[in-house]
Parts: C-alpha cells; sequence; structure tokens
C-alpha cells in the first residue's frame, strides 16, 4: 500500500497507543517512539498497534504512518483514528441491588445468605433440535 518511490517509513501515534514494528529477520520487536524514527519499506515489516485503555471518545486517538523517498523526502502519508472500546463483566458482587465495577467481592464466592460473589444461573435445556 505504499506509494511509489517509497523507501522509507515513519510512524506517529498519540499517547493512547503503543506502536511496535517488527522486520523482516529480526525476532526482537522495537517498540515506536512517537516520532522521529525511520524504517526500511522491507516486504517482510509489520506494524503493530494497540491501546491499553478504552477511549473517551470517538476517534481520539491516531496513527500515522508517513513514507521517504531515497533522499528522504515525505512523498504521502496514511492514517487510521482508533477508538479503544472497554470491555468488564460487571456483578452485584455483595448481592445488595447495585452493580458495582471494582467490588472486592468480585474476585471471590462465598455460599449462603450472608455470602458473596456473582452467582450465575445456566440453561441447560434443550430449546431446539
Amino acid at each position: 500500500a505504499a506509494p511509489a518511490g517509497a523507501v522509507s517509513f515513519g510512524v506517529k501515534h498519540t499517547e493512547g497507543v503503543s506502536v511496535e514494528v517488527a522486520c523482516r529477520g529480526q525476532a526482537e520487536v522495537a517498540s515506536a517512539p512517537t516520532s522521529g524514527t525511520r524504517w526500511p519499506l522491507d516486504e517482510g515489516t509489520v506494524l503493530r498497534f494497540s491501546m491499553s485503555r478504552a477511549s473517551v471518545e470517538v476517534n481520539d486517538n491516531k496513527v500515522t504512518v508517513s513514507f521517504y523517498t531515497e533522499g528522504g523526502q515525505p512523498i504521502n502519508q496514511a492514517g487510521v483514528f482508533l477508538t479503544g472500546i472497554g470491555i468488564s463483566l460487571d456483578v452485584d458482587a455483595d448481592r445488595d441491588g447495585v452493580v458495582e465495577k471494582n467490588n472486592p467481592n468480585k474476585a471471590s464466592w462465598t455460599w449462603g445468605p450472608e455470602g458473596h460473589g456473582a452467582i450465575l444461573l445456566v440453561s441447560c435445556d434443550k430449546e431446539s433440535p
């Protein structure tokens, strides 16, 4: 997808994004700084990016790849906007009718009326053949 004449690329990204570059023939993966470093544009190069926390709003993070000629002149850019989605299984861990995200009883379970922890009801009947 690189433009014709491009021999290297650089990556810029927002703070909420982690970027790694793996070049062919190298076992190690280099973490890309937010800007400044250029890598050769080889067929076996892999650019991997991820987010470790949920976004505050849609498209609030971005990765931009800049392509350069042999002489270091910029040719073009490609970018992608990212939205990190947070997923959590929240339960009424102390069975008081309130679902709390960080209840300390979420990690354990105790039987009985004074117990705590999630109660999972599984439907094991055969509803369709």
